[in-house]
């Protein structure tokens, strides 16, 4: 038990830290977790009210005569070509010769479409039958003085003008009715000008000599006295004007005259189109110079059942139907929260969340709430029902919360793991890997005179103390066997410099004597030294020859083999072919470096060949060579090299004679050539070819081009 205590408190700087980091990480996502579940219990209890809040306000925009158009008229609108068709009212009629009364009906009936340039209508039928068959049409324009038609004026077109075309059952009304202006009441507050439109069955001629105004149709226009632009004052300024129609339909008077139980409104009230354009004076006036068009295209529509969506929230259903009718109820669904970016994980952790509420209370929570209520309007009463998913709507709600505010969980955990990092891999690891290496040693202790620091006062049972006790006894070993070694090294370096020192000043004076460096002895007097200065202060040949570093550069190939094959008879090798390529081949070597390596294949090569045949050199291009090199060929005619050999005769040391007592050779030319090769990025290889023997070197080229 006390050998496991010991064996466990050697891990406990380890155990403290890790544990620390676990824990903080768990408590940020604890925390994270309970502020979820706290917003999601007030979330489920502002919902009810909430819910029940909105459903009043829905009930209450009902109840408004806008709202109530909305339901009388629940697909109003324009058609695809701009043109307006008729709504039902909440009222029996309008008051159409009273401005005030006109005015006060549209606006609050909210029925006017809006136009640009202060432009509006609203076109409409009353709710009750007996009223007639009439179209009423309001709205407002802005323009300059009105002009009126003179009384008595077989012309039209010389005056302001209102065009009105009413398109029902294949059938088409046209009027024209021209302004003329109205002397001013008495006692009448109204300062602008007053005027009526009287209407005239449109003719195709200009002339409407002995045509009689339309009984039925009236129209009656009123316009402001001050300017739209308050800063002006002049005759000619923009000013709003309010007009009012009263639009007999003979298609309409002739059903209510059939039958008194006619339907009311026409079943084909949304298939009426009505046309209204006012025209300024001007001869064959179209509507593109129209004061107002009602088909302008930019109209905005008044507000529509389907407008109520923006009150509801995502999975929440408002459903309007009217009382004992069997057609399809109003379906309006929630628009909120469409564009809401939502996590699925955080999400699914929110709807498991539990709710602490008692158990009767939270499945009436759970499940989906219906708010019933009801609206009369004049042509009956519409059931109003609010479906609301409570569970649905608080968990997307949430969700769409916790998932723009998760980055800042995420950067507070990101920032914990980025601390246990830096502390992990800057301290904790190091610890860890000085400790296991502190273990491997012996737990003997030896006094060293060569030991200058001393860690006893810090040895104990964790992580530090092992690696303080287990220190002296590391240091002590390590600096007794440093220092034989570096007595060992410091022998076998005097001896190489003593015998480097020995042959360097002979080559100096043969230098000397062949100061011309393109005499031939001073190449090789030149390749000597560096052979020297290779193996000069180094252990042993072999690391002397793996660590020297040669000066590669770019050498032209093919002049350099012209003169390895006219100065091979000053190394004792005779009979060296060489046919130049003929052009410059560049390639990266050290030139002293090649020639040793050429050099030593040439005296293998020498030896082994048959008497009286010759040795060749040639820049060859095999399959086996890469890309961007070129391989250099040496051939030479005899005996084959055993295929066991192939590999090994580049080892140092290595040498295939039977009879070593005749020369005194140590197996290391082709070791050098071999490494020498290897240090400039190309290769060598020896293949026996049919009747000799041939080496292949291969080396990286200075361009592209051979």
């Amino acid at each position: 038990m006390k050998r496991f205590s010991r064996w466990l408190a050697s891990f406990r700087l380890r155990i403290l830290f890790r544990t620390a980091f676990l824990v903080l990480v768990c408590a940020v996502l604890a925390l994270a977790v309970a502020v979820l579940q706290g917003e999601k219990q007030r979330a489920w209890r502002n919902y009810q009210s909430v819910l029940a809040k909105t459903k009043e306000q829905i009930v209450a925009r009902l109840r408004h005569p806008s709202g109530q158009l909305a339901l009388l008229n629940p697909s109003r609108g324009m058609d695809s070509a701009g043109r307006p068709h008729p709504v039902l009212l909440p009222f029996s009629a309008i008051d159409f010769d009273d401005q005030d009364k006109a005015r006060h009906a549209v606006e609050m009936a909210d029925c006017l479409i809006r136009y640009e340039r202060h432009g509006s209508l609203c076109v409409a039928i009353g709710n009750r039958p007996w009223i007639g068959g009439f179209i009423y049409a309001a709205g407002t324009f802005a323009s300059g003085p009105l002009t009126p038609h003179e009384i008595g004026d077989r012309y039209l077109d010389g005056a302001h003008r209102m065009r009105v075309a009413v398109h029902i059952r294949g059938k088409h009304y046209r009027w024209i009715a021209p302004f003329e202006v109205l002397p001013p009441r008495r006692n009448a507050s109204f300062e602008g000008v007053r005027g009526r439109f009287t209407g005239y069955v449109e003719l195709d001629e200009r002339d409407y000599n002995k045509q009689m105004p339309v009984k039925e149709f009236r129209g009656w226009i009123w316009q402001e006295a001050r300017c739209l632009d308050a800063r002006q004052n002049a005759e000619d300024c923009a000013r709003e004007s309010f007009f009012s129609l009263r639009l007999p339909v003979e298609e309409l008077i002739a059903d209510l005259l059939r039958d008194k139980r006619a339907p009311w409104p026409p079943p084909d009230l949304d298939e009426i189109r009505v046309e209204i354009v006012l025209l300024p004076p001007g001869e064959d006036k179209d509507a593109g110079d129209a004061l107002f068009d009602s088909a302008a295209a930019g109209a905005i529509a008044p507000f529509s059942l389907n407008d109520l969506g923006e009150l509801l929230q995502a999975g929440e259903t408002l459903r309007i139907q009217r009382e004992r009718d069997a057609d399809e109820p109003i379906m309006i669904r929630g628009k909120g929260g469409a564009n809401e970016q939502v996590s699925p994980l955080l999400t699914r952790l929110i709807q498991r969340l539990p709710i602490a509420a008692p158990d009767d209370e939270a499945a009436e929570s759970a499940a989906p709430v219906d708010l019933e209520d009801r609206v009369e309007t004049p042509s009956g009463s519409y059931r109003v029902i609010l479906h609301g998913e409570a569970d649905r709507v608080v968990n997307q709600t949430l969700s769409a919360t916790a998932t723009r505010l998760s980055w800042f969980v995420g950067a507070v955990m990101a920032t914990i793991v980025l601390a246990w990092l830096v502390i992990e891999i800057g301290m904790i690891r190091r610890i860890a890997r000085l400790t296991r290496r502190a273990r491997q040693f012996p737990s003997w202790r030896e006094e060293s005179e060569f030991m200058a620091f001393d860690f006893a006062d810090l040895e104990g049972r964790d992580e530090l103390g092992i690696l303080a006790g287990r220190l002296d006894q590391l240091l002590a070993r390590v600096k007794e066997d440093a220092s034989r070694e570096r007595i060992r090294v410091a022998q076998e370096k005097e001896q190489w410099h003593a015998v480097g020192h020995e042959i360097m000043s002979p080559l100096q004076s043969l230098l000397a004597l062949y100061g011309n460096p393109g005499d031939p002895g001073y190449r090789y007097l030149a390749r000597m030294q560096q052979a020297i200065r290779a193996l000069y202060g180094s252990a042993s040949p072999s690391e002397a020859f793996e660590s020297s570093t040669l000066a590669v550069a770019t050498l032209d190939l093919d002049d350099f083999l012209v003169n390895i094959a006219a100065n091979a008879p000053h190394i004792g090798i005779d009979n060296v072919r060489y046919t130049p390529h003929g052009r410059p081949v560049p390639v990266r070597a050290d030139e002293y470096s090649l020639e040793d390596v050429i050099g030593h294949i040439l005296k293998n090569a020498g030896r082994h060949r048959a008497p009286g045949t010759p040795i060749t050199l040639a820049l060859n291009r095999d399959d086996r060579t890469e890309p961007g090199g070129v391989t250099v060929r040496i051939h030479n005619t005899g005996p084959a090299i055993p295929p066991e050999w192939l590999e090994k005769i580049f080892e140092y040391g290595f040498s295939g004679l039977r009879d070593t007592t005749a020369e005194n050779r140590r197996g290391q030319g082709l070791f050098v050539a071999k490494t020498y090769m290897a240090k400039m990025g190309g290769t060598l290889r020896a293949v026996n070819e049919e009747g000799g023997v041939g080496f292949y070197l291969e080396l990286k080229r200075a361009d592209e081009r051979l």
